[in-house]
């Protein structure tokens, strides 16, 4: 009796559709444990993502699907969250203290990439996430401004410089070394070398994501970046508009060539909402995330209108998420950073740093 009802219990998870993944809780390896104790059930979930926001309700259509069951009583139901490092480029290895990075890339710039990838790192610390933000524009360094960081980049040894925290999160950037108003006149190799630097030689501590903020463009930084960087993935930033499409193709493809999974497109600026009388307009066109989505078989991870409280918000260095908690943005954003956190769920784990390093000595 115990058995058949176990198997009942896997029959009924295995129909059971984790809304981020896409998945049931079994195909995805979610379920990790099944108890029986006559008509009482319990069941333990382990998501490979951060979920703070959805775990109760998750819980509890898990707890409804099984309790509709006859045969089942009462089901107690355990969700938890654990991120591991999933795999990245072949011949490359992780980074110390970062179990996954993610680029956040856009074709062209003007988009609202910098922006997006501020309050998705945001998103995943409010998820229940270790994160840290790294600012690889060179040449236009906005981070500084977006996350409110003050101050030159602290060192313990002369060699590795610490991090700066903001609003609970670890970051990095090339704005914090110059005055805001210097350019930087660069050619790539000094560029792409004062980059690896910076990823390199920070302290990053016990990270589960390092969002990177990519510079707009498919050129010789960006593609050297991935193909010297361990990416496990990378999340495509565009507005509808069909030129904005065009790039965030190309950036698509390039993530492709390199053998760095995209996640899914984030499609932002989607509509706006008059501020006055409440009109909502596309004014950048109407679907094109969506369509761009489907012709390459990768996730819409979802849409985010063109408001004028996120910019404020960046610009005074307080990123939506942080600004407005409660907020129907906030809400879009979180959304959109458990689905990219779960899709790369899916992904393999990185086996090089999957066990803890044994050390034999002779007592």
């Amino acid at each position: 009796m115990t058995e058949s009802l176990e198997a009942r219990v896997r029959t009924i998870l295995a129909g059971v559709i984790d809304p981020h993944t896409g998945k049931d809780l079994v195909a995805s390896g979610a379920l990790r444990g099944v108890g029986v104790a006559a008509n009482d059930v319990s069941v333990d979930i382990l998501l490979g993502y951060p979920a703070l926001s959805a775990q109760a309700a998750i819980a509890d259509a898990i707890k409804r699907a099984l309790e509709a069951d006859p045969a089942i009583a009462h089901a107690a139901v355990s969700v938890s969250c654990r991120v591991f490092a999933h795999e990245v480029q072949q011949g490359l290895t992780p980074l110390p203290g970062v179990r996954n990075v993610i680029a956040v890339a856009s074709g062209k710039g003007g988009v609202g990439k910098s922006t997006v990838a501020a309050n998705l790192a945001l998103a995943l610390k409010a998820e229940g996430a270790s994160v840290g933000v790294l600012d690889a524009d060179i040449y236009g360094p906005s981070q500084v401004r977006m996350l409110g960081l003050t101050g030159k980049p602290d060192t313990k040894d002369g060699k590795r410089i610490e991090p700066k925290l903001s609003h609970g999160i670890q970051a990095m950037s090339i704005g914090l070394m110059i005055e805001e108003d210097t350019a930087m006149i660069w050619r790539g190799p000094m560029a792409t070398q004062a980059l690896q630097q910076m990823l390199g030689e920070t302290n990053w501590s016990d990270l589960d994501y390092l969002i990177i903020d990519l510079p707009p463009g498919t050129g010789d930084i960006q593609l050297t970046l991935c193909q010297r960087i361990p990416v496990s993935g990378a999340v495509i930033v565009t507005t509808p508009q069909d030129i904005a499409l065009l790039d965030a193709k190309k950036a698509l493809k390039m993530f492709e060539k390199v053998n760095v999974p995209v996640l899914g497109i984030i499609e932002n600026m989607a509509t706006h909402v008059c501020s006055a009388c409440g009109h909502e307009e596309h004014i950048f066109g109407e679907g094109g995330g969506a369509r761009m989505a489907a012709q390459y078989d990768v996730p819409l991870l979802g849409s985010l209108p063109l408001d004028i409280r996120i910019r404020e918000q960046a610009d005074g260095g307080t990123p939506t998420v942080v600004a407005m908690p409660e907020s129907d943005l906030t809400v879009r954003y979180r959304e959109i950073a458990r689905k990219a956190a779960a899709r790369l769920a899916l992904r393999a784990r990185n086996k090089a740093i999957s066990f803890p390093k044994i050390v034999v000595q002779n007592t």
